[in-house]
């Protein structure tokens, strides 16, 4: 069976310090300072440590294969998004990690599909960076749940979308810049409680804003099995039947009608969670993700839905077939 991993992130190896370059801000950049490993440095302060599957195509090749994957959706390390940088200056950046996502897809066509990044706080810039994404070759492209604490119906997004859905462009909604980050550090909550929170405002944000409305044949996925948005669709939907003065302002349309409308991945840690998504959205919604190579993520790569008692179908749709028709593709672009 064709398994496609919907979501993994991958930087370039080599990179330039971005801040020297620019001459301000805490860029990310690489301080390859053991064999196998690299420190990401923020600036100059110490951000995490990577291992080379980070970057080295072969390494993650030989690592996903153990689990009986052919395929890697590449994307960039949300932390390189940038959006707080001089437009052009992100641009650049982007143009970078997109080139490169580029040239591994081209050099490695049956195991990597590449997301894009683009400079979304500037969308004259955003659009053009993403026509150009399309013509090198990249399936998609990715963006933050928010950008620069602005939420995703602002109107000055809408021309991104409509250029994703005129350009038949996937698009995956990853959470970072978490609300309340700063006041709750300890115990990695920002990632444990802050990032499901995130995803969750942004498909409220795109539902409430009339995004899926105005945009229907616009292919969103979103992380993390939606963050937290599916277990509290039922709150979701009471305030907008209760409260329509507040929620209903720009779309009168109900949130629980746009369930099937939109994808996410199987990053749940958990079959009962799984098995609860699966009865929300259906299967063919479903794409298989782990978030490699990051230890937060699902490093087995789908081995829990091996174990469930799902008919062979569903098993199908979850690990190609879902990512498959979010990506625009087909089986045969793969074998």
């Amino acid at each position: 069976m064709l398994k496609i991993d919907s979501h993994t992130h991958i930087i370039p190896k080599d990179m330039p310090n971005w801040s020297e370059k620019f001459g301000y801000g805490d860029f990310i950049y690489l301080q390859h300072h053991k064999e196998g490993f690299a420190k990401m440095m923020r600036g100059n302060q110490f951000f995490r440590e990577i291992k080379e599957n980070c970057w080295h195509p072969e390494v993650r090749i030989e690592e996903y294969q153990q689990f009986n994957t052919q395929v890697q959706v590449v994307c960039t390390i949300p932390v390189m998004f940038s959006y707080w940088a001089k437009p052009l200056d992100c641009l650049d950046l982007s143009r970078f990690l997109n080139d490169h996502l580029a040239a591994l897809s081209e050099d490695y066509p049956k195991q990597y599909i590449g997301l894009g990044t683009l400079p979304m706080h500037d969308t004259e810039l955003a659009v053009k960076e993403l026509e150009r994404c399309r013509k090198i070759g990249l399936k998609g492209v990715q963006i933050g749940s928010n950008i620069n604490d602005e939420n995703l119906n602002e109107e000055r997004f809408f021309p991104v979308f409509e250029a994703c859905e005129k350009l038949n462009m996937a698009l995956l909604v990853h959470p970072w810049n978490m609300m309340g980050e700063k006041s709750m550090q300890r115990y990695w909550l920002p990632w444990l409680v802050g990032m499901p929170a995130e995803t969750t405002r942004a498909i409220c944000s795109m539902i409430f804003g009339g995004i899926f409305e105005r945009l229907p044949k616009l292919r969103v996925n979103f992380a993390h099995a939606g963050g937290s948005f599916l277990t509290t669709i039922g709150r979701i939907q009471h305030g907008f039947d209760c409260r329509p003065d507040l929620v209903a302002i720009d779309n009168n349309i109900p949130p629980k009608n746009y369930l099937g409308k939109f994808w996410v991945d199987s990053v749940t840690h958990d079959p009962l969670m799984l098995d609860y998504v699966l009865k929300s959205i259906g299967s063919k919604r479903i794409t298989l993700g782990s978030d490699y190579p990051f230890p937060l993520g699902d490093l087995e790569i789908g081995k829990y839905i091996d174990e469930m008692d799902l008919k062979q179908e569903v098993k199908e749709d979850i690990y190609c077939n879902a990512s498959l028709e979010w990506l625009g593709m087909t089986k045969n672009d793969l074998l």
